[in-house]
């Protein structure tokens, strides 16, 4: 992820996500927080470093002092003018000093701490080294929930980044399949996506056909027959928050089985969005879709989670998949995305966006869900 979030938050809006942050830590029996570069450090600060530096970038959220950020001092300025920077005590080092030792200065000799996931190992080998009676857990495990849920700006832009993957879909409608390859029509997709105000394009899954019972297929160079089903999934970025929906077309006019398993997964992904409700548990998401398929003979055809949370990143927590108890809140947002593979053969999924609400849900995804026939 690269760049700012919008402007629209404040210092004070990354001050809130800081103290909740700290206070979320220390629920957990943590000592506080290191976060490395990444999206949890984006949206705590609205500071994005360069993606490929390896010198240590670290933000240090502790009980017992205003947040920390210790940053490589050629690029302190750019820290500086991030907009959660008034938020911030800036401790900046020079190359050839030591930068581990002034963060470990700043941390409990025998404090546990919760690390980025992201967090490159040899900065975080370098710290147990200097703090040997020091102990880490992964962030996402300790703290799954931390953005999870959305406030009434984050939500604003979903919403937005929804939108312009609708509009996406509205115009990759139009544009020829038969005769041409996957990779191009994935191609006409990447670009709609930027035409509607993507800074980042994360996927352009393209599945035609056989193609189409992979999932993760993506794009390849099969070219695109009449007859094929088509599964088309993309998303990424727009103003630092995700899109993601998936839609599943038609070469001509499909087949009856073709259409009948279109309908099931159809009918499973709205049973999904109608389990949606305050205090419901993820897995019930899951459940809810699953049995729709299940009862239709076509269980092991299911092979994936209904679902994935959404936010400054495509996939995080949390998910909707058996086993996930984790009660639904309010302003969450995270796909609904059953399907059905049939091997060999062809594959549909369909996928919203949604949020939860204070008596249920809202796709953040409007476009038809009926199966579309294109050229």
């Amino acid at each position: 992820m690269t760049g700012r979030t919008p402007a629209r938050f404040t210092a004070d809006d990354y001050r809130a996500r800081m103290e909740r942050a700290v206070r979320a830590a220390g629920d957990a029996g943590l000592a506080g927080l290191l976060v490395a570069p990444g999206p949890d450090l984006v949206w705590l600060t609205g500071y994005a470093p360069p993606a490929a530096t390896e010198r240590l970038t670290l933000l240090l959220l502790t009980p017992d002092r205003d947040p920390v950020l210790v940053v490589p001092a050629l690029e302190a300025p750019d820290a500086a003018a991030a907009a959660g920077a008034p938020a911030l005590t800036l401790r900046d080092w020079t190359d050839g000093k030591d930068p581990y030792a002034a963060t470990t200065a700043l941390l409990d000799t025998g404090g546990r701490y919760g690390v980025s996931d992201n967090a490159w190992a040899l900065h975080l080998l370098r710290l147990q080294k200097a703090l040997p009676d020091s102990s880490y857990a992964s962030l996402t495990e300790a703290l799954p929930m931390l953005r999870a849920v959305k406030d009434a700006a984050e939500l604003e832009l979903m919403a937005a980044a929804g939108a312009a993957a609708d509009a996406t879909y509205e115009e990759i409608r139009k544009v020829p399949f038969a005769g041409r390859r996957e990779s191009e029509v994935g191609a006409d997709l990447a670009g709609l996506l930027r035409r509607f105000g993507h800074s980042q394009v994360d996927f352009t899954i393209v599945a035609s056909g056989p193609n189409g019972a992979n999932p993760h297929h993506e794009v390849g160079d099969r070219v695109i027959e009449h007859g094929d089903m088509i599964v088309l999934d993309f998303g990424g970025l727009k103003d630092g928050y995700g899109s993601d929906t998936s839609r599943t077309v038609h070469v001509g006019e499909p087949t009856d089985e073709e259409r009948r398993v279109h309908d099931l997964v159809r009918e499973a992904q709205e049973a999904g969005f109608r389990a949606v409700r305050p205090g419901v548990a993820c897995q019930e998401v899951d459940r809810a879709a699953r049995a729709v398929i299940a009862d239709a003979g076509y269980g092991e055809y299911f092979i994936h989670r209904t679902g994935h949370g959404i936010g400054v990143t495509t996939h995080e927590p949390p998910y909707m998949i058996e086993g996930e108890e984790q009660p639904l809140v309010p302003g969450m947002c995270f796909s609904v995305e059953p399907g059905v593979y049939l091997p060999g053969r062809f594959g549909v999924r369909i996928e919203d966006i949604v949020t939860v609400t204070e008596d249920g849900g809202r796709r953040l995804n409007d476009t038809t869900r009926e199966l579309v026939i294109v050229d």
